[in-house]
């Protein structure tokens, strides 16, 4: 097989390239230079529901509209200040914008302070230049106020400098800043590419290789070059690597934890820092039932920093055919989209603040954003995956261009605010029950009364059917795929959102046949996530799910209510805050890790075995210990190695043991796994046994799973289930 670092230059392709594209895309003469500006149809800008109106322009000159679109750079003229400005009124989007970001000068050292956007720019057109105003918002308004950007012709044709004047009621003279022309790019972000041996990362597509919508003209479109269409300039960070992978097998599978740590240890830019830097690492295959083809890092070391890292999984995307390239390429921009804070189709009105939804709730969205099987305009119009790649124009919706290009800074830039922007207060009317359900589907959650403090909270996620002749669905029910959403009413009567640590685009997975009496369940631990832990106050919760069903239907559960009980011993109260700890949040969400990256975790987890093993709640910190040490943990190095720490099957099979048989003690009321979470790690105690040479202790603890979860109530229509997987993992048992 070829190696995969020489295809690597040709995700990057320069800006000579980029200025071929001929479809949808208007090319501007600046001072002899070619520039890329992209043009939004307007069957394209339904897509997007943006309020704002167009630019007003006054004296309309067309030869100056257009010609300032990009990026500008400048400093404050009476005092230490630095502008990044951005002109956008050249129709790339439906309704044109303005924005900025404002730096603070002091000594040697330059400080964010916050974002502008005017929505609803008038603009005035003269022989000397243009000006633009109107009113902004901004990430610290208290009051109107107004801006003024004054914007010289040069000789040359090319932009002059922009003079930006700020005014409110407070101070009408306000402040000015004059910023030179830097980009006809938005934004500029650097990726850094790492692609394990043998895996050969997408290239390029040609867009005539299938058949287009109406309109849409043939060209050449790489990762960035759709990026570049969206105004966003993905430029290659340094050299690309390859990663040495002779210890970890051709097929080697990757888990979350595996990801996490790769990051950590190449991405040579992560830090724990907001930046204009991405990570994106091409590998072997996910370690998932599910055919994950990419997941968005979101989850990052301290308090936050996330959204840094992605990675995209051969298994699902490679292959040389027109329709799988053309599906890798959308795969690939889709996982990096979400790492520059953007939610899929359905998800919009979840996020901080809100988006409104595109049509039919979201699923008729034509962007890199949706599913292409989960398509689905409005009725009576066709879905599904053809009816996707029919209508599917190769861009972002209008909505998301402006979030691109103008979104405020910490809500797109990588290590900024959380996926979904924060864990601000949610609107409680999104998961209210709809006022007429005839999706067919219902949904449930399930979990304890009663929790003690700092016990991890795990909810089970019940779907089923009324409809007697069946429905279909896409079973993945964890909210890491998207399709489940969770909103948490805390004790304050705040309402927020869970918001997972990783995403995972499931995007293949195949439809399940529900029938009455037979339901598809999952279980999520919700207790830590990207935004940190949600019940770490005593007091009554309130949780209720919503399930986007294949037609886009919302389906909402009823309400469940959970108290967590103030500590009643100092012991309690000790144990409590070693589970509550970040890392120890990530730890139990990817079930353990070996990273160095989360080490006070596992030492907090340590002490909780060591000092308080007879606790109730110290199982929760032998789950997360025992479970990673079944198998062997793949380390990606700084030097671009695979090194592979061996299992710990003796240690994981004796903590696991006795997590099983704690859980079991216990029943079903009291402290301990739930039913999902308990058949999961009694597999995973029966490849530890297998791994350490005790078969026949493996099969005995396979054949007691459906007699422990049929004790614990489990109805025979999933028990029937469970068996069939149960002989799966017996067959999948490692020989050593």
């Amino acid at each position: 097989m070829t190696e995969a670092c020489h295809h690597l230059p040709a995700l990057f392709p320069g800006v000579t390239t980029l200025s071929t594209i001929t479809s949808g895309v208007g090319q501007t003469s600046i001072g002899g230079l070619m520039r890329t500006q992209t043009r939004i149809d307007a069957d394209r800008v339904g897509d997007g529901r943006i309020e704002a109106g167009a630019a007003h322009r006054v004296e309309d000159e067309p030869s100056a509209v257009g010609e300032l679109d990009g990026s500008y750079r400048g400093n404050r003229d009476s005092s230490p200040g630095l502008m990044e400005l951005r002109i956008d009124i050249g129709g790339a989007v439906s309704a044109p914008r303005v924005s900025g970001d404002i730096f603070g000068a002091a000594g040697g050292t330059t400080n964010y302070i916050g974002s502008f956007l005017m929505s609803s720019p008038s603009m005035t057109a003269r022989a000397s230049g243009v000006r633009i105003e109107g009113e902004i918002t901004s990430t610290w308004s208290t009051s109107p106020e107004h801006l003024e950007v004054d914007v010289a012709r040069s000789a040359t044709g090319a932009p002059g400098p922009a003079v930006v004047r700020w005014s409110s009621a407070q101070a009408p003279d306000g402040a000015s800043w004059t910023c030179a022309f830097v980009s006809t790019h938005f934004r500029t972000v650097a990726i850094e590419l790492d692609s394990v041996a043998g895996q050969v990362p997408f290239a390029s597509y040609d867009l005539g290789s299938l058949p287009l919508p109406p309109g849409e003209l043939r060209r050449v479109l790489t990762v960035s070059g759709a990026f570049a269409e969206a105004g966003i300039d993905l430029r290659p960070a340094g050299t690309t690597n390859a990663v040495a992978s002779s210890d970890a097998g051709s097929n080697a599978r990757w888990s979350a934890r595996e990801l996490h740590a790769a990051m950590v240890n190449n991405f040579s830019r992560f830090a724990d820092a907001p930046q204009w830097n991405v990570w994106l690492l091409v590998a072997t295959a996910f370690d998932d039932p599910d055919p994950v083809r990419g997941i968005m890092f979101d989850f990052a070391t301290g308090d936050g920093f996330q959204r840094q890292g992605c990675a995209v999984f051969n298994d699902q995307v490679a292959g040389t055919d027109a329709s799988t390239q053309r599906a890798a390429l959308r795969t690939y921009v889709h996982e990096l989209g979400h790492c520059f804070n953007l939610l899929h189709s359905w998800e919009k009105h979840v996020g901080n603040p809100p988006a409104p939804l595109g049509p039919n709730n979201g699923r008729g969205d034509r962007s890199w954003m949706n599913y292409a099987q989960n398509y689905q305009p409005p009725p009576p119009a066709p879905g599904g995956t053809a009816a996707y790649w029919n209508d599917f124009r190769f861009s972002f919706t209008a909505a998301e261009l402006v979030h691109l290009r103008h979104g405020f800074r910490e809500d797109v830039i990588m290590g900024g605010n959380p996926f979904g922007t924060g864990a601000a207060e949610l609107d409680p009317v999104v998961f209210n029950a709809p006022i007429d359900d005839h999706s067919g589907f219902t949904l449930e959650l399930r979990t304890r009364a009663v929790y003690a403090y700092g016990e991890p909270v795990v909810v089970e996620i019940k779907l089923g059917t009324t409809d007697t002749r069946g429905a279909e669905a896409v079973p993945t029910l964890h909210p890491q795929h998207g399709l489940v959403s969770i909103a948490i009413r805390r004790p304050s009567g705040r309402v927020v959102p869970y918001r997972p640590m990783l995403r995972r685009c499931a995007e293949d997975a195949p439809p399940r046949g529900l029938v009455p009496g037979r339901a598809a369940y999952d279980s999520a631990y919700i207790g830590a996530g990207a935004t940190g832990t949600y019940f770490d106050a005593p007091g009554e919760y309130q949780l209720r799910a919503r399930y986007i069903a294949p037609d886009g239907s919302h389906v909402v559960s009823p309400p469940i209510r959970l108290r967590i009980r103030p500590p009643l011993t100092e012991e309690d109260e000790r144990v409590g805050e070693l589970l509550s700890g970040p890392e120890q949040g990530q730890l139990l969400q990817v079930l353990g890790s070996e990273s160095p990256a989360l080490q006070t975790g596992n030492d907090a987890f340590g002490e909780v075995i060591a000092e308080h093993g007879r606790h109730p709640l110290a199982l929760y910190a032998r789950l997360a210990r025992g479970f990673p040490g079944r198998r062997p943990f793949k380390e990606l190095t700084a030097e671009k190695e695979i090194r592979v720490h061996p299992a710990r099957p003796d240690e994981s099979a004796a903590l696991l043991g006795e997590v099983v048989q704690t859980t079991k003690a216990a029943g079903v009321a009291g402290p301990g796994l739930d039913n999902v979470s308990l058949n999961q790690t009694m597999r995973a105690l029966a490849e530890a046994e297998a791994r350490r040479g005790h078969t026949g202790r493996a099969h005995e603890v396979l054949d007691d799973i459906v007699p422990t979860l049929r004790g614990r109530g489990v109805g025979e229509p999933v028990l029937q289930g469970l068996t069939r997987g149960v002989e799966d993992a017996r067959a999948a048992l490692p020989t050593s």
